[in-house]
């Protein structure tokens, strides 16, 4: 009997795998509020029964782009049931990269007998029409990753979609949505760019910690079992993935945390989780500039990761003393502590720490906690102890 396989599926800790999908859409996007408002304006006029409107959306991976036009798509078509009959097509230029296959993509999502080859590009739009028009509808089509478009094909199907209605004694029928990372405007032609209107870019940014933690929070509250997952985890979840602002690399550190949790046969993500599935993504030790640095940021270093290895955080002031018994480990003498804050400082600055000042827990101040978001502590521990003594001959 293979016993391997029951941890398949044991719920120790995921509760709702479905919730890590790529394509899950959550019913609240995180942080987004003021920017669906801005989509929401540029759409104004599709309240109206002749109404179309062309909105662009740039933003760095996992800003949430595609998530906001799909929401906004969802909310538009319940919110207009009962007065315009939209409906909404999501085409991925990735995979569609071609005008002729976008085209063949918009018309199989409306009718999926239609057929798929043997159709020229002049006859997908004329079927297209047809539909619209038959069904008395109002259609917005989604391209995501339209630079792909672009580069392939250029412009000019985004062209004939704006026209549609001309030639014709209807109005109103296709609105668009164009995704990119890109500011893919520069690779419009200004016919278009003249349709779309500049003023109807949306520029997302990247998300802040907070926003990160708040998505983190979001997902353990729908995808985990409840108890599984300590708001210190989130931390240090928010803290890896803040150099990007990637909500998926934020979802994906919080995933691969979960399963190994269950896989080690328990039910509480520990710090090490997390730890182990940072290494996985570029930002780990092997990419980190420790072989660079001097002998006493190694030393302050190397005690902060013996501490790690067993604790989530420690504080500046238990670093320090750290500090002290490595210098003492390796008969060096410690410097001053206005140079230790500015040696800790430098290793907050290269993102091989993070730090965090909070109110202290006795008496009156502040304590700077420092944790390990990027890197496991053990593997830098192992790293150090093979550079320490050769920087130490040097110094």
């Amino acid at each position: 009997m293979s016993t391997y396989l029951d941890r398949i599926g044991a719920g120790l800790v995921i509760n709702r795998p479905d919730v890590f999908g790529f394509d899950y859409l959550p019913e609240v996007l995180i942080g987004r509020d003021e920017i669906q408002v801005q989509l929401a304006s540029i759409f104004s006029n599709i309240a109206h029964p002749n109404g179309t409107s062309r909105a662009v959306i740039t933003g760095p991976v996992g800003s949430g782009k595609t998530a906001v036009a799909k929401v906004f798509c969802n909310d538009v078509i319940k919110h207009y049931s009962d007065k315009r009959n939209i409906k909404s097509v999501y085409v991925n230029c990735r995979n569609a990269a071609t005008s002729s296959r976008v085209m063949q993509a918009i018309v199989q999502k409306l009718d999926p007998g239609h057929p798929d080859r043997g159709l020229g590009l002049g006859e997908l739009l004329t079927s297209l029409k047809r539909m619209i028009r038959g069904s008395n509808s109002h259609l917005i089509v989604t391209l995501d990753e339209v630079d792909h478009l672009f580069r392939q094909s250029g412009d000019g199907i985004i062209y004939q979609l704006m026209r549609i209605d001309e030639d014709s004694d209807t109005t109103g029928s296709l609105s668009l949505i164009m995704i990119s990372q890109e500011q893919v405007l520069d690779l419009l032609e200004n016919a278009v760019i003249s349709r779309i209107g500049r003023t109807n870019h949306i520029r997302m940014p990247p998300y802040d910690k907070k926003g990160l933690y708040q998505i983190a929070e979001q997902r353990r509250k729908l995808a985990l079992v409840t108890g599984t997952c300590p708001d210190e985890i989130l931390e240090l979840i928010s803290e890896s993935a803040e150099p990007s602002g990637d909500a998926r690399q934020a979802i994906e550190l919080l995933e691969g945390a979960a399963k190994r949790a269950e896989a080690a046969g328990r039910s509480l993500i520990e710090a090490k989780d997390v730890q182990k599935t940072v290494i996985t993504l570029p930002s780990n030790v092997d990419s980190m500039n420790i072989d660079t640095l001097s002998a006493h940021h190694m030393l302050i270093l190397i005690g902060i990761c013996r501490r790690l290895k067993r604790e989530e955080s420690v504080t500046s002031g238990e670093a320090e003393k750290l500090y002290h018994v490595a210098c003492e480990e390796y008969e060096v003498e410690p410097k001053g502590h206005t140079t230790f804050w500015k040696h800790l400082k430098k290793l907050s600055q290269e993102n091989i720490i993070s730090t965090k000042t909070t109110n202290a827990e006795v008496g009156r101040g502040r304590t700077q906690y420092i944790s390990m978001p990027h890197m496991l502590p053990s593997d830098v521990s192992r790293r150090l102890e093979t550079l320490i003594p050769g920087k130490i001959k040097k110094y």
